[in-house]
């Protein structure tokens, strides 16, 4: 056992010593961070996750230490004994630690390190594949150290919450039946049921229904969820959610427990008063002004809905916008202000750009002194009444260009609002990541219960299948479920969706009905969630919860560029772990334990 942990402890950290504790003899253990050689002095950086000290080996104070740390190298891990002085005129105000340094009378390398593949600094420009093959060495970067230290607050400060709230932390399992959600599963064979799978939790939703049924009415959980999907930015096969269902509430109840959470984190880790209650808007009104149910109102831009326009003026001239409406499409604008000043280049690569995402071009037109359009495909056969219509509706002024889309109504909206944030952070509205310093949250409400499944030809459920209809669209259940909105919502922060969840159904009777609109019999919603309906029969209590994505939280709090940035061991976006090589290969007498053979010819 080193002489430095069995005999001689550390007393405070490397980020910790001020001005206050010149005098005093300290103990620090850490990493080499930095090291220069004066002749006759060495000086290091020390390095642990709390920040760094210098310390100084004089050769005519201890010539014995003296020879131990000229043998110091970077990223060496070593303990240190000495003097806390004044630094006097030489203060880095960059460091907490900058007025002082530390006079090294005693050295123990507890561990050499071999050259790192790359530097351990604040900013590198490695590339990302380098960093996670070698993940334990990025992890000692200040950045990324800070930020899995906010992950750990946010995880103290949402238990301490829930629990003075009378929430219960309680557990679920990870491996259960199978059943269909808004994701794939992930599936593990079972040894010992041969030809049988357990599903990996893609969200603890029906065990957290089943505790409100058991009585357990306040319940949250910091929880693992897997879904084997494919992955981007802001997305990784396996992640954590922060887990809430409550018995005996509506709407407003959840809004209000989780609201005052928000407000605790970013109090705590960001200095930042929230103010309350946050803006909310309907499902409907999201879509049409934003293209999306998770805008960004950082900025303004909305989209004007023009279907109706083109329709009361029979296409005003422009064959292409009526055969879209007769189509049953939709028709978008989008005005962007004379101020924004883009080129003619500039404007032809927002065509490329959304032809990118499926669009077949993009329509655009300056609007001239006298409302007259110019630079547009529209300008020659457009009537005077639909062009001064659509200029009305768009409140468009002398100088400003008008971005049109139209056509299927999904692929409008998703052109359209990816536009949007396209163009805010060329405008410079908002920054490539991060917040700006702007927290703009949002609850968006009200949605459909039902989304129409072309490709099945039949009505799904949006969310989930147990969520509650309003109560006033229950009529519609048999005669038009498109017209059955919900008791759902989400929470919407900066464009990023950091949690969703619904009010629940717990009656029997109009589960049995939204089944049936769904296409789904009673022995097949038996089979599938026969254990959940069982429940609902034997007393269940009205109930409704939500999830908030941790990572997703994490990342914005933090203004981390990526979501890899904020979880500790994270996957590539193939769900590869360069560090470790998984997924790997098994062999054949492992398939063979568990009754799986696979397809996959050998390369």
């Amino acid at each position: 056992m080193p002489r430095f942990i069995s005999e001689i402890k550390r007393t405070h950290s490397c980020g910790q010593l001020t001005k206050d504790d010149i005098g005093k003899e300290v103990v620090l253990f850490g990493w080499v961070a930095n090291r220069r050689d004066h002749g006759g002095a060495v000086f290091i950086d020390l390095r642990d996750r709390e920040g760094l000290t210098q310390v100084v080996f004089e050769e005519d104070v201890r010539p014995d230490v003296h020879e131990v740390a000229e043998k110091l190298r970077l990223e060496y891990c070593v303990g240190i004994r000495g003097k806390v002085v004044s630094r006097g005129g030489n203060v880095n105000p960059k460091l907490r630690t900058g007025e002082i340094e530390v006079h090294g009378t005693d050295v123990e390398i507890f561990n050499r390190s071999e050259p790192t593949p790359f530097p351990i600094e604040d900013s590198i420009d490695t590339a990302e594949e380098k960093r996670l093959q070698y993940r334990f060495l990025d992890l000692r970067r200040a950045p990324l150290q800070k930020t899995l230290m906010t992950r750990a607050r946010v995880n103290h400060l949402t238990r301490n919450y829930f629990t003075e709230n009378r929430f219960l932390e309680l557990e679920t399992p990870f491996m259960g039946k199978y059943t269909p959600g808004g994701a794939r599963n992930f599936l593990v064979p079972s040894r010992l049921n041969p030809g049988k799978f357990y599903a990996l939790a893609e969200s603890p939703q029906l065990y957290k229904q089943l505790y409100m049924v058991a009585g357990f009415d306040r319940y949250f959980q910091i929880v693992r969820c897997f879904r084997d999907e494919d992955l981007r930015l802001d997305r990784q096969p396996e992640f954590t959610q922060i887990d809430v269902e409550m018995s005996f509430v509506e709407q407003n109840d959840v809004f209000d427990v989780m609201e005052g959470l928000i407000v605790k984190l970013w109090k705590e880790c960001l200095g930042i008063d929230v103010p309350r209650p946050f803006q909310r808007m309907p499902f409907d009104e999201s879509m049409a002004r934003y293209g999306n149910d998770k805008p960004d109102l950082r900025f303004d831009m909305p989209h004007t809905v023009l279907t109706e326009v083109v329709r009361q003026h029979q296409g005003g001239g422009v064959p292409l916008l009526l055969e879209a409406v007769d189509k049953k499409g939709i028709v978008k604008g989008m005005r962007l202000p004379s101020s924004m000043q883009l080129s003619r280049t500039e404007i032809d690569k927002l065509e490329e750009y959304v032809k990118g995402m499926g669009a077949k071009g993009l329509a655009r037109a300056k609007v001239g002194e006298g409302g007259e359009w110019t630079q547009s495909p529209f300008a020659k056969t457009i009537t005077a009444e639909m062009r001064q219509a659509i200029n009305q509706a768009m409140g468009a002024q002398p100088g400003d260009l008008l971005l049109f889309q139209f056509g299927k109504e999904s692929t409008v909206h998703t052109v359209m609002a990816n536009l949007r944030v396209h163009l805010a952070k060329k405008a410079g509205l908002i920054p490539e990541y991060g917040s700006g310093g702007q927290w703009r949250f949002l609850w968006v409400v009200d949605p459909p219960l039902f989304e129409y499944d072309e490709e099945a030809g039949q009505w799904a459920a949006a969310h989930h299948a147990f969520t509650r209809p309003r109560d006033q669209d229950l009529p519609y259940l048999e005669s038009d479920p498109g017209k059955v909105y919900c008791w759902r919502y989400d929470l919407v922060l900066n464009g990023f969706e950091i949690g969703g969840g619904s009010i629940r159904l717990h009656d029997p009777e109009v589960q049995k009905r939204v089944f049936k609109a769904m296409g789904i019999s009673e022995e097949d919603a038996r089979s599938k969630f026969g254990f959940l309906l069982d429940a609902l029969k034997m007393g269940a209590p009205p109930h409704g919860g939500i999830a908030l994505g941790m990572d997703r939280l994490v990342m914005l709090l933090t203004g981390a560029e990526s979501l890899r940035d904020v979880v500790a061991w994270p996957k590539t976006q193939k769900g590869t772990d360069l560090m470790t090589g998984a997924p790997g290969d098994v062999d054949a007498r492992q398939l063979r334990d568990l009754y799986v053979k696979s397809t996959t010819e050998p390369k």
